[in-house]
């Protein structure tokens, strides 16, 4: 089992480091969730401070914020440009010409691609809501960590489950650009 998983984990390390590469990237969209981050904040603040009844905290609530923030990544907007360029040239023949299974080698290309676009902003973003809000005294507008050791483990379940089903997602659009022979369509209704 181990050797039939190996070209599978090759395609995703490899696609992870390759997309790692792009820190331009993952420090501009960092900043941009960090600013949009704080506006949320800033706005569930003003409501939560209307003093009205309220299904969960204002700790809670700013938490989500960031976690929504730094995972933003996670959803797939477009499809796999990769993908997109074997359609166009034709290369994607040499994919289904290997002897391994083209929907998992794509799947773990695409897992590597979508958890490189989401690890670099989730790390930063977990260093600025987490440690460096609290340092400054602004706890309160920070990011809690889990209440328990079991609640952070399901949290880290309930990431690699979101990737999975980010990954899925991807899956849907390379197959219906596989179909039309052009990712334009597709990347147009996502």
């Amino acid at each position: 089992m181990h050797e039939l998983a190996r070209p599978y984990r090759a395609a995703f390390a490899s696609r992870l480091t390759q997309m790692l590469q792009y820190r331009s990237a993952a420090l501009a969209g960092f900043a941009t969730q960090c600013w949009w981050g704080g506006i949320k904040v800033m706005i569930l603040a003003a409501f939560f401070g209307a003093g009205q009844p309220t299904p969960m905290s204002l700790q809670d609530a700013i938490t989500y914020t960031w976690v929504a923030q730094a995972l933003l990544a996670l959803l797939p907007w477009v499809g796999d440009p990769e993908i997109a360029l074997a359609v166009r040239s034709g290369a994607v023949a040499y994919d289904r010409l290997r002897p391994v299974d083209a929907y998992a080698l794509w799947f773990a290309r695409g897992a590597g691609w979508i958890a490189a676009r989401a690890l670099p902003r989730a790390a930063l973003m977990f260093g600025a809501a987490a440690v460096v809000l609290p340092l400054a005294g602004l706890a309160h507008w920070g990011w809690q960590l889990p209440a328990s050791a079991a609640a952070g483990a399901l949290f880290a379940l309930s990431i690699t489950l979101a990737l999975l089903l980010s990954t899925a997602m991807l899956m849907l659009m390379n197959i219906a650009v596989l179909a039309a022979l052009n990712e334009r369509g597709v990347n147009m209704l996502t």
